[in-house]
């Protein structure tokens, strides 16, 4: 491997990596060998110690979201440096090196653009996200599932503790950051009652950084009866049915409102229940879905706050590693995933994930 600068920090021989590569629904996915890539300044090579499926990458499997191909998906991992064009750089400002435990930023961004000076760099002009672009000459290794990701420039780099399991640092980068992008976008408050709607992947952790954040109540919300059991076991002060909640909040309050499911009516229940001054932070739908309506002057009013809320910026993602570190959940997060699959399994994987009996399947290297 060589640099423009001829300068790369590397500790492996290997010269070819191993990708399950997605060429759309007819053909599906084939489990290839890639060669590794020249890395150019600023680059880096990440050894992928796990990879968890999102749900984004289920959409696009069944054919939901275009997605340009082909391509490796996979957007959630944790892995090892093994080679560093130049220098790389942590959040803090400080050299990464070969060896270190790291996660990365779902995408890139130059840090110059309008949008990156306005503080929202995850809608950079360039940006580039893993496991959503199509392979090319020297990008083939974009995304989690494979046996090595290609983290090119403008990637923000997060160390990650040894410590900590990767069953929950791989979705870290992804459902929690996510969250903690929301969380931050409405000022949520130890004051704040707080209702969470949804109670997969995203909910939990939503109800679970609520409470780290030393909010007493919150109200968890899913059509589901485990889920809502689970919402309990992380920390939910209530789960209730969604023909329960109206009631639930004009008893306890709806200070914050967290719509994770992407669901119409959860997403009208949302505007239905926010309390006076209420913040709603509308996560969840990231697809097209059927239109809501409301009354305009109720909200104005109300003095109601809604904020669109999508991935995230890299200090979202510190917190995001710094909460699963802290969390006394930790043992319920890992709980969660379980035994990963094989890479070379990856249909098996997939066709488990779709099932939805766990929140996130995981996948790793042969």
């Amino acid at each position: 491997m060589t640099t423009m600068a001829n300068d790369v920090t590397k500790t492996s021989t290997t010269t070819v990596a191993t990708a399950a590569v997605w060429s759309g629904v007819d053909e599906g996915f084939s489990v290839d060998p890639q060669p590794l890539p020249e890395l150019r300044v600023g680059e880096v090579l990440v050894a992928i110690e796990l990879a968890t499926i999102c749900g984004s990458d289920l959409h696009t499997i069944a054919g939901d979201r275009p997605t340009p191909l082909p391509t490796v998906l996979g957007h959630e991992a944790v892995g090892h440096v093994v080679a560093i064009g130049g220098d790389a750089l942590g959040p803090d400002g400080r050299a990464l090196a070969v060896g270190d435990r790291v996660t990365w930023t779902i995408g890139t961004s130059c840090g110059t653009c309008r949008r990156c000076r306005r503080g929202i760099p995850q809608k950079c002009t360039t940006l580039r996200k893993y496991g959503h672009e199509a392979m090319d000459e020297h990008w083939k290794l974009n995304g989690g599932f494979a046996s090595h990701c290609h983290l090119i420039s403008g990637t923000g780099l997060v160390p990650v503790p040894d410590d900590l399991p990767a069953a929950i640092a791989a979705p870290a980068n992804c459902a929690t950051a996510t969250v903690t992008c929301a969380a931050r976008r409405v000022e949520l408050d130890a004051g704040d009652v707080v209702v969470v709607l949804g109670c997969g992947m995203l909910g939990l952790t939503a109800v679970a950084y609520a409470k780290d954040r030393g909010v007493e109540t919150v109200i968890a919300v899913d059509i589901d009866p485990a889920r809502r059991a689970l919402a309990l076991e992380f920390g939910a002060t209530f789960a209730v049915a969604p023909e329960d909640l109206a009631a639930t909040a004009k008893e306890h309050g709806a200070d914050v409102v967290f719509e994770l499911s992407g669901n119409s009516r959860a997403v009208q229940s949302a505007f239905d229940i926010v309390d006076m001054g209420g913040r709603i932070a509308l996560v969840g739908s990231v697809s097209p879905a059927p239109e809501i309506s409301f009354e305009p002057s109720g909200y104005v009013k109300n003095l109601t706050t809604v904020v669109g809320s999508h991935n995230y910026r890299i200090d979202d993602l510190v917190e995001a590693i710094d909460f699963l570190r802290r969390t006394p959940a930790q043992q319920l997060f890992v709980d969660l995933i379980p035994d990963a699959f094989d890479l070379a399994d990856i249909d098996d994987a997939v066709a488990f994930a779709r099932t939805g009996a766990a929140p996130r399947i995981a996948v790793r290297p042969n």
